[in-house]
C-alpha cells in the first residue's frame, strides 16, 4: 500500500511509555504520523518514532515544536519520583512549557490530551464521583495534576483531560505479587481501576470522535464495576489457589470513592475490560505460565 504522506495527520505524545506505545498502535497507521518524545529514547517500533526529549525543559520542547505542526497532541508523562516536586516537574512545567512553545510558534493542533488521573477527587466516603463532582485533592499528586489541568483549560487551546483510575494490565502485576506473597490487604474500601488497553482504547476513541464532534473537557476512564479492595484480592487468591492471603500490616489503598464512567459510555465507547474478572483472568494465565 502506498501512503501518501501529506494526508497523514502528525501525533505528538509526549511521556510516550507503555500507554503511549499501546495508544501507537492502536491507531490507524495509515492516518496518523506519530513521533513520541522520552528523555531516553528505545528504539524506533514500525507504528511510532521517537525523539530524545526532556519536555520540561523549554529548549528541547521548542525545538520539537519548530521542527514540526502537529494535528494532536497527547500529554502523557511519568514523574522521574514520587514526590510533589517530581509531580511538578513532570506535569506543571511540561504544560507550561508546552502552551509557551505552542504560542511562540503559533501552533495550533486540532486537539490536546492531558492524560491525568482521578487522584484529583479528595472523596473518601464510598459516594459516587464523576466530572461534575468537586475537585478537592487531598495529596500532593492530586493538586499538581489539576493545577497542570488547568494550564491547559486556560491555553485557549481545543482540548480535554481524560482523568484515570488506577492502571493494571501487562508488567503492572502488583495485585496479583501481593495476593501470592500473602500481603494483600484487606480494606472494605471501594477501588477503581481500568485495563491499559482500555487506556489506550480511550484516548485512540477521543482522538478520532473529536474529528466529528466537539469533545466535553473532561472524561472520567474506568471500568464498570467500582468495588472493595477484599472483594479484588479474594478473586484474584481464588483464581490463583492461595491462601491466607490478607497480611494484616498491609498498607490500604488511597481513598474510598466509585468512579462512573457514564460520560464515557454515552459518548460510545466501549469497554475492552468491563470489571476487575474480565481483565485480570488474562493476566493471571500470563503470570502462571511465567512462574
Amino acid at each position: 500500500m502506498t501512503i501518501n504522506s501529506s494526508s497523514q495527520e502528525k501525533l505528538l505524545i509526549i511521556g510516550c511509555g507503555d500507554i503511549g506505545q499501546r495508544l501507537a498502535r492502536q491507531l490507524y497507521p495509515v492516518r496518523y504520523r506519530i513521533t513520541g518524545l522520552r528523555r531516553h529514547p528505545p528504539a524506533d517500533l514500525p507504528y511510532l518514532h521517537y525523539r530524545a526529549c526532556d519536555a520540561t525543559a523549554a529548549r528541547q520542547l521548542e525545538t520539537v515544536l519548530a521542527s514540526e505542526n502537529f494535528d494532536v497532541i497527547v500529554i502523557s508523562m511519568t514523574p522521574s519520583e514520587r514526590s510533589d516536586l517530581g509531580y511538578e516537574r513532570a506535569y506543571v512545567q511540561t504544560c507550561r512549557t508546552l502552551v509557551a512553545g505552542l504560542k511562540l510558534y503559533q501552533r495550533q493542533p486540532r486537539l490536546i490530551i492531558f492524560v491525568s488521573s482521578t487522584a484529583v477527587y479528595g472523596q473518601n466516603d464510598g459516594s459516587w464521583v464523576d466530572e461534575q463532582s468537586p475537585t478537592e485533592p487531598d495529596s500532593f499528586s492530586g493538586k499538581r495534576l489539576l493545577e497542570a489541568e488547568q494550564i491547559i483549560q486556560q491555553s485557549g487551546l481545543a482540548h480535554c483531560a481524560v482523568r484515570f483510575s488506577g492502571i493494571y494490565g501487562p508488567g503492572r502485576n502488583r495485585l496479583i505479587e501481593q495476593v501470592q506473597q500473602r500481603r494483600a490487604s484487606a480494606s472494605p474500601h471501594y477501588t477503581n481501576r481500568i485495563h491499559a488497553d482500555d487506556c489506550a482504547g480511550v484516548l485512540a476513541y477521543l482522538i478520532e470522535l473529536q474529528r466529528t464532534q466537539a469533545l466535553a473537557p473532561v472524561y472520567l476512564a474506568s471500568d464498570s464495576s467500582p468495588a472493595p479492595m477484599l472483594e479484588v484480592v479474594s478473586w484474584i487468591a481464588g483464581q490463583l489457589g492461595v491462601e491466607d492471603f490478607v497480611a494484616a500490616d498491609a498498607v490500604n489503598e488511597r481513598g474510598n470513592k466509585r468512579i462512573s464512567n457514564q460520560r464515557l459510555l454515552a459518548a460510545g465507547y466501549k469497554l475492552r475490560y468491563e470489571d476487575f474478572r474480565s481483565g485480570y483472568a488474562g493476566l493471571i494465565r500470563a503470570y502462571q505460565d511465567k512462574n
